[in-house]
C-alpha cells in the first residue's frame, strides 16, 4: 500500500501554486499562514465535538480533515510529514511524561 500520507503530501506541495479559484490548498494559501491555522483550530474542534458525541463516523472525517489541514500548515511552514514522522520516531518508547519533562519549553 502507497503512503496516502506521503502522497496527500506530495498533492498539496503540487497545488499551492494554483490559482485560489481553482485549488482549495491555494485559496488557503492566498490567506496566509494565521487563516491556515484558524482552519485547522476549527478541524480540530470539530474532531473533539465528534469524539465526545461517540460520533465515530464523524470522528473519522474530521479526524482527516485535522491531518489535511495539518500537513497544509507544514507545507507552508517548509515542513514534511517525514519531519513529524522522525519525531514521533524519537519519541517511540518514551513515557509521555518523560518525554514532556524532557522538552526545554
Amino acid at each position: 500500500m502507497t503512503n496516502i500520507l506521503q502522497n496527500l503530501e506530495a498533492t498539496i506541495l503540487k497545488r499551492r501554486d494554483a490559482d485560489p479559484t481553482d485549488s482549495y490548498v491555494a485559496s488557503l494559501r492566498a490567506k496566509g499562514r494565521s487563516k491556515m491555522a484558524e482552519k485547522l483550530g476549527e478541524e480540530a474542534i470539530e474532531a473533539v465535538i465528534a469524539a465526545v458525541q461517540d460520533d465515530k463516523v464523524g470522528m473519522t472525517g474530521e479526524a482527516a480533515d485535522v491531518l489535511f489541514h495539518l500537513m497544509v500548515l507544514l507545507a507552508d511552514m517548509g515542513l514534511s510529514i517525514d519531519d513529524v514522522l522522525a519525531e514521533l520516531a524519537r519519541r517511540e518508547g518514551l513515557s509521555g511524561i518523560t518525554e514532556k519533562a524532557a522538552r526545554k519549553d
